[in-house]
């Protein structure tokens, strides 16, 4: 990255992957370079936006399965009623609307990786075929009986404590040491202050790309003020508020702090005080609806700043996954429709 006085420009290719200088993330890029190779399992763990995905990809990318196919599942994104169909495939009839029959992302992903994204919210019933998967190296579809030979690498990733849910018996020991072979833990963008400036001028010079536009440059004073932010949502929020900062920028080379807009959320310059309480009134209040309205608001805010992902309100709020379900459930009729 060079600089001068007032701006700072990106060298690098806008469209590398792996950013920054900091010892943190040079660990990860040695990691990788350590197992893109080799046949072992790798487990990732990170915080919502770490980047999970780009190093799983890398991790593809860099070995000689680049040659092979490349598959990415989100188990959290799937209902558990259609991930077995979804992962392991199906033959025609095996349940019902099963017109045809199709092949499964492990079956897919044949001599290749499959990327296994939200991990943990993966159901006990499919956690205990994925087992059998990787022990055997074969997947038999959904009300088929031919048994297929596999050659697939797994790379996993959560942004969940796995080993803590073993503990709490939401996910098979046995699961987690088969996949947990090599682990990577990423960095919050947080505990990595040093890569912001270099993150944030490749997602410009990204976006000027993806857009078709002259090369932007960013001005100290836009870099001071992302300095000053926490970055809760980590990379994926710094890229986000970047396109918008080109956008914002116009048809000027250079983008400002002005241009730079970031979500209310905890910062270091304003950390917000906690609330005094809600006072009762002179004629009293009903308490059961005074939690319903308190608990509601809560949800729908986390809701409403992770755009209806679950996992990620579960994690805004230091909730399970399954105790946000569960009041979701309760309050359901009263909360917005964000969730798909």
């Amino acid at each position: 990255m060079n600089s001068d006085k007032n701006n700072f420009v990106l060298d690098a290719n806008p469209r590398s992957t792996l950013i920054g200088s900091s010892p943190s993330i040079q660990a990860v890029s040695s990691s990788i370079g350590l197992i893109a190779n080799r046949r072992c399992n790798v487990l990732i763990e990170g915080e919502t936006g770490t980047g999970k995905e780009v190093v799983a990809q890398e991790i593809h990318s860099s070995g000689s399965r680049s040659r092979g196919p490349w598959v990415a599942v989100n188990c959290g994104a799937i209902p558990d009623t259609l991930l077995e169909a979804e992962l392991f495939g199906h033959v025609r009839g095996a349940f019902t609307g099963a017109v045809q029959g199709r092949i499964g992302k492990f079956e897919a992903a044949n001599h290749g990786t499959i990327f296994l994204d939200e991990i943990g919210d993966m159901p006990f019933p499919v956690q205990s075929k994925v087992l059998r998967i990787l022990q055997e190296k074969e997947v038999e579809r959904l009300g088929g009986n031919e048994r297929i030979r596999l050659d697939v690498r797994v790379v996993a990733a959560t942004n969940v404590n796995l080993a803590e849910r073993v503990r709490e018996g939401l996910f098979r020991q046995d699961l987690y040491y088969r996949l947990n072979v090599f682990q990577i833990v990423l960095p919050p963008l947080r505990d990595r202050p040093q890569d912001l400036a270099a993150l944030a001028c490749h997602f410009v010079a990204k976006t000027c790309v993806n857009e078709n536009l002259r090369a932007k440059n960013l001005d100290v004073s836009a870099l001071n003020y992302l300095s000053d932010h926490t970055w809760p949502g980590n990379v994926r929020e710094l890229e986000n508020v970047m396109e918008i900062a080109v956008i914002l920028s116009g048809s000027r080379s250079v983008i400002f702090a002005s241009d730079i807009r970031i979500a209310p959320g905890p910062s270091r310059r304003a950390w917000p005080e906690p609330p005094a309480g809600v006072p009762i009134p002179s004629g009293g209040l009903d308490y059961q609806q005074a939690l319903e309205a308190f608990e509601h608001d809560l949800l729908t805010q986390a809701l409403t700043r992770t755009r209806g992902n679950k996992t990620a309100a579960a994690e805004l709020l230091r909730l399970k996954r399954t105790t946000l379900s569960a009041r979701m459930r309760v309050l359901e009729s009263r909360l917005p429709r964000l969730v798909a």
